[in-house]
């Protein structure tokens, strides 16, 4: 009695063993130390309640900014009371996958439902049932074009660093090889992918916008990539693709991207949604779960997986993906917020978070050296410069009660959506006023 693991320490010594690992901490060796909790430090013979003040108490210690300023894949966005709401009931909330999902005809609708949403965003023919998070979805994405006269994968270096390092370890593990196309001027450069397409190539992938918040000309790019004969990835923004051109109007062969703006708290970093969604053409390689429409015997309209013949676990040696699950709940949430919000609230979202930060854009520019460090159109973020200790002035920031933006070479990338207020704006901006005014 008293402990909360599950398994005996005989079951996990053996579990240990099996793998080849020698301790619990062996397992774990690659997560920093300054990361891991030996203990929570509960003393036996406490009662459930005073468990749970000791644990609330220790969670009090965690510092929740009132106001945020940083994005960097991760954004702070207005989330509709009816969302948990709905995604709350005990229906829908469970740890277990519905791997025979057949018998649950409203789980089936709700993914369905779930990749319409997410076709009729993208503009794209046929969506998947999710996958782990974004970085993943655009691993997936590009393992979907590999063949094998074209095994060669190539990734802007404008793409989010995550992301870049996701694709990499998936394809270290195919002997897929992985090449870097350089950024100029804060985007992906044009002459150097020309030089970088060849025969071999499998496909590049661009994302709009990019890390850096520059919005890429992605019809251009799409154009270069498919006259080398290769496949054209998307990683996008879903907030983004309520205001601007779909992947689909872009030219894409594949959208993949972070679900997360789509009613997920930021939560300390998930979990998190990963969409997927491609063309009719591209459909057969589409990891995990496909759901479709269908009648029953007494001809009412049902819903059941679809294309299980090139699923992951029925023909396992031609599997090009081991994706068998999906975020069911994650992608839920994401259905319940864009029916909540509709294609006017969604474009409204997007209007707002442009708005505002090309107006802070605008403010910070007028302090000498947080001018704009790059001179194109973007939507939610950008990047300043910064003549002095980019982490003195945050640390500033984080004492008047703001996250303030995200370190990168060159200055500092900055994030504004519609919660952010003009007051808050203004503030922003007094604050590293006074500090620049401390700085020669």
């Amino acid at each position: 009695m008293g402990s909360y693991v599950p398994s005996t320490r005989q079951e996990r010594a053996q579990m240990l063993q099996k793998i080849g690992a020698d301790s619990i901490d062996a397992l774990f060796a690659n997560v920093p130390a300054g990361m891991k909790l030996k203990a929570l430090h509960i003393p036996q013979g406490k009662s459930e309640l005073e468990v749970s003040e000791l644990v609330s108490s220790l969670a009090a210690e965690n510092r929740v900014f009132p106001v945020i300023f940083r994005g960097a894949g991760a954004y702070n966005h207005y989330i509709p009371s009816i969302v948990k709401s709905v995604t709350s009931k005990e229906e829908f909330v469970t740890a277990y996958t519905p791997y025979q999902a057949e018998i649950s005809q409203g789980i089936l609708q709700s993914i369905f439902e779930y990749q319409t949403m997410i076709c009729e965003l993208t503009g794209m023919d046929v969506s998947n049932a999710s996958v782990y998070d974004g970085a993943s979805a655009a691993a997936e994405a590009v393992a979907m074009c590999r063949d094998r006269r074209r095994g060669r994968v190539l990734v802007s270096a404008a793409a989010h660093p995550m992301v870049i390092r996701t694709i990499q370890t998936y394809c270290h593990a195919a002997h897929v090889e992985v090449e870097i196309v350089p950024m100029k001027d804060g985007v992906t450069d044009k002459d150097a992918l020309v030089s970088m397409l060849d025969a071999k190539t499998a496909c590049f992938y661009l994302q709009q916008p990019n890390y850096l918040g520059q919005f890429e000309d992605a019809d251009a790019l799409g154009e270069l990539v498919h006259s080398a004969g290769a496949k054209y990835v998307m990683g996008v923004n879903p907030i983004a693709c309520a205001m601007v051109k779909t992947p689909a109007e872009s030219g894409a062969d594949i959208a993949v991207g972070e679900g997360q703006p789509l009613g997920m708290p930021l939560s300390f970093g998930g979990p998190y949604l990963g969409f997927m969604a491609c063309t009719s053409a591209m459909m057969r390689k589409l990891p995990g779960r496909i759901v479709g429409e269908t009648t029953d015997s007494e001809g009412n309209r049902a819903f059941v997986l679809t294309l299980q013949a090139r699923e992951q676990h029925i023909r396992r040696e031609k599997a090009s993906s081991n994706v068998c699950s999906n975020q069911a709940l994650c992608a839920l949430t994401a259905s319940a917020y864009m029916t909540a919000m509709g294609a006017q609230g969604m474009q409204q979202v997007a209007e707002l978070c442009y708005s505002k930060a090309h107006y802070a854009a605008a403010e910070l520019g007028k302090i000498s050296g947080f001018e704009l460090a790059y001179t194109g159109p973007f939507f939610h973020e950008f990047v300043t410069g910064c003549p002095g200790d980019p982490q003195a002035l945050l640390s500033r920031l984080e004492g008047e009660g703001i996250l303030g933006g995200y370190p990168v070479e060159g200055g500092i990338l900055w994030c504004v959506t519609e919660m952010n207020t003009k007051a808050q704006i203004d503030r922003l901006v007094s604050v590293i006023q006074e500090v620049r005014a401390t700085w020669n």
